[in-house]
């Protein structure tokens, strides 16, 4: 059963005593041999006897179990990269165009930084919300995706124009360079096959992930109750420390988001799923971003 986190969440990635079925070849056109052909298949209620989660889509490569032998295999609904490229374009345009007009619309001076910080963390708030959401949702809502985007982008818009007015000149262009940086790296570095995503990468990944993010909750509550920056853990020499693994853990969810993505294209996923696959790779790259922006703040602030 895939997680309800909508950080963690990846829809596609089965689990089998706690981890993925990866590096397994597409069974869609043939008859499977037993579930080793499958990553979906491995404790997945939704996976079919075929080995191809999608064979009951009409538009996904037929096998014994499919359609007639006769019949002609169309692609017209499957997913495709262009799919996949056009869905994320639509969803980070929406998301740069709601931080553009926040960072132009609501001022960040000292007698209105208080007011924009807080529609700011309203939006962030009401956005996760979405996310929560569309996490428990057997099939993606495209508006919901977008009204995510939209709200997330409210919330970077603010939080960049604080950072760039306040503690670093040019910080939202330098966080934008760097999330652009890690997204060609780890792109090549997936097509070339230098990142392996097995099962033994997922479990590491999200392992590390969910420590990373209990600390940061632990060091937000002790900063919530206790004042200051709680343990110290996102300011100095320890902020600069966890955001560099910060960056490198959504480095790593970059590479199970392409691996996603190639799996979905791989089985005939219906087309709709794109949205999904946008949608991860949105949360993916705000994450990335916010990173960024955290370290270039506190670099300029040990200046």
């Amino acid at each position: 059963m895939r997680s309800r986190n909508p950080v963690f969440s990846r829809r596609g990635f089965s689990r089998d005593n706690g981890y993925a079925g990866f590096n397994t070849a597409p069974q869609a056109g043939g008859p499977a041999v037993g579930t080793q052909g499958n990553p979906y298949a491995q404790g997945n209620p939704y996976a079919q006897p075929s080995g191809n989660p999608y064979a009951q889509n009409p538009y996904a490569p037929q096998d014994l179990y499919g359609a007639p032998p006769q019949a002609p295999v169309t692609t017209a609904g499957r997913m495709t990269m262009d799919d996949v490229v056009v869905r994320t374009a639509t969803t980070l345009g929406v998301l740069v165009l709601t931080a553009a007009l926040s960072w132009a619309l609501l001022p960040v001076d000292e007698a209105t930084i208080g007011r924009s910080y807080g529609i700011g963390i309203g939006a962030a708030l009401v956005a996760m919300v979405l996310a929560f959401v569309q996490a428990f949702k057997r099939r993606p809502a495209p508006a919901l995706i977008l009204s995510y985007a939209a709200l997330e982008g409210v919330f970077l818009g603010v939080v960049s124009s604080i950072v760039d007015t306040h503690f670093a000149s040019g910080a939202a262009m330098q966080a934008v360079l760097g999330t652009m940086a890690v997204f060609a790296a780890v792109l090549v570095a997936y097509k070339a096959g230098w990142i392996r995503v097995n099962r033994r990468f997922y479990g590491f990944v999200m392992a590390a992930a969910l420590g990373f993010v209990l600390l940061m909750t632990v060091n937000l509550l002790f900063a919530v109750f206790g004042g200051g920056d709680g343990l110290g853990l996102r300011s100095g020499a320890l902020g600069v420390f966890f955001g560099v693994v910060g960056v490198i853990l959504g480095a790593c969810f970059l590479a199970l988001d392409f691996k996603q993505v190639e799996d979905g294209v791989a089985y005939g996923a219906p087309r709709e799923e794109a949205w999904l696959a946008a949608f991860g790779l949105t949360m993916t790259l705000v994450w990335i971003y916010f990173e960024f922006l955290r370290l270039v703040a506190i670099l300029n602030s040990n200046d």
